[in-house]
């Protein structure tokens, strides 16, 4: 599933804003890159999926504890973080868009994401009207969990933006957020261990090493965009949520996605290779053998043919010229076969109540048919039934009996 990642303006957009986006046929490799107006921006084939990313500067984060009884699909969820962070909001909440992140373990706070609602409004009206319809908006970068340990970026200036390059800082705490503080070599920075992780942009890098004195790992955008989107998080709350159904499909071909293309789950593809394989080559043995015992089969059935009548020369069908030779020397000796009038009479008299006799006598292609036997109901099973154990099938139409010997 090929995916469209758009990089948000953090300005409201115009019509001549460019938008940095990368196009991803896999979510971990970059197919195309680059920066572009919104009704040029390369268009996906279904399925697909756009992922608005919203840049660092243009989101808060607060810390809340949400109440007994509510969760990430409540409807009262809104009125719910309003109600929790009011009093730490500059701005009124209903000016606001807020998003709930993705669950944590055990009972820790859980984080909100807060941005301008005017401003993301105008950005994904813009992409719905150049026909880039969003069905994900991810933050750009989020605070980090417990397990996670602290990193330290340097951040190059977005074009639209007059303002220096910046640190943003993550992983100070469980419960701290992200900190932003400028890039220069005046800006007092927390004491980090030495195994903090540094990243920079290439454009910046330079610049970064100097103010830290030590070196860093260069992180571009697109890494950085590509993370954000296999993230699980999803600030298309609320007034901006799709349909459920919409939501849920979206995550199964993530899911689905990561499961095929994700190198964490390398170890299980490879299993499941191996497993289907092995169930390809038993069969194939199985196959095998059951078609060697076939042919062992069909052999000694020609042998059986051929040792007890020497006469037959070429076998072609053995069991129906096994047939015919019994039935030839069957006659040969003068005894009747199962399905000759005499047996089949026999059998009717002997399977038949006592005293009964017919009116009326047909035989055919070694068939019986025995006509006004007048039989009852019980009688008639009983007749069948008795058939039946020497080795005949027999039916009741009216008032005649038919049968026949079953085949062996």
């Amino acid at each position: 599933m090929s995916t469209l990642i758009v990089h948000l303006p953090a300005l409201p957009p115009t019509a001549s804003t460019e938008w940095p986006y990368l196009l991803t046929p896999d979510g971990q490799t970059v197919a195309q890159q680059g920066a572009a107006v919104a009704h040029l921006l390369p268009a996906v084939t279904r399925p697909a999926e756009v992922v608005a990313v919203v840049p660092v500067q243009q989101l808060s984060w607060q810390a809340v504890t949400l109440p007994r009884g509510t969760h990430a699909a409540s409807p009262r969820l809104q009125a719910v973080l309003e109600g929790l962070l009011e009093e730490r909001l500059l701005d009124e909440p209903s000016q606001l868009h807020l998003a709930l992140g993705p669950a944590t373990e055990g009972d820790t706070p859980r984080w909100v994401a807060v941005c301008d609602q005017a401003w993301l409004r105008a950005c994904v009206q813009a992409l719905e009207a150049a026909g880039r319809h969003v069905t994900r908006i991810v933050p750009e970068l989020w605070p980090a969990s417990a397990a996670e340990g602290p990193v330290l970026r340097a951040l190059a200036p977005p074009s639209d933006l007059l303002r220096p390059a910046w640190w943003v800082a993550t992983g100070l705490g469980p419960h701290s957020p992200m900190q932003s503080l400028p890039l220069n070599p005046q800006t007092t920075l927390p004491a980090w261990p030495e195994e903090a992780e540094l990243l920079a942009e290439p454009a910046v890098a330079a610049l970064a090493e100097k103010a830290l004195g030590r070196p860093v790992r260069l992180e571009t955008p697109a890494t950085r965009w590509l993370a954000a989107a296999a993230s699980p998080w999803e600030l298309a709350q609320h007034s901006f949520a799709s349909g459920q159904r919409q939501r849920l499909g979206r995550q199964v071909q993530r899911g689905l996605q990561a499961a095929w293309l994700s190198p964490a789950w390398r170890p299980v593809r490879w299993g499941l290779g191996v497993l289907l394989l092995a169930q390809v080559a038993g069969l194939n043995a199985w196959a095998w053998k059951e078609n060697q015992t076939l042919r062992q089969r069909q052999t000694d059935i020609r042998q059986t043919l051929t040792q007890t009548f020497p006469q037959v020369q070429v076998v072609v069908d053995a069991p129906l010229q096994m047939a015919r030779e019994v039935s030839a020397l069957r006659q040969a000796t003068g005894q009747a076969a199962g399905d000759d009038l005499e047996s089949l009479l026999g059998a009717a008299a002997l399977a038949a109540p006592p005293g009964r006799s017919a009116s009326g006598i047909e035989f055919s292609a070694g068939e019986l048919r025995l006509k006004s036997l007048n039989l009852s109901a019980e009688e008639g099973s009983q007749t069948l039934e008795r058939l039946r154990q020497r080795g005949y099938s027999g039916r009741l139409e009216a008032d005649q009996l038919t049968l026949r010997q079953e085949p062996r």
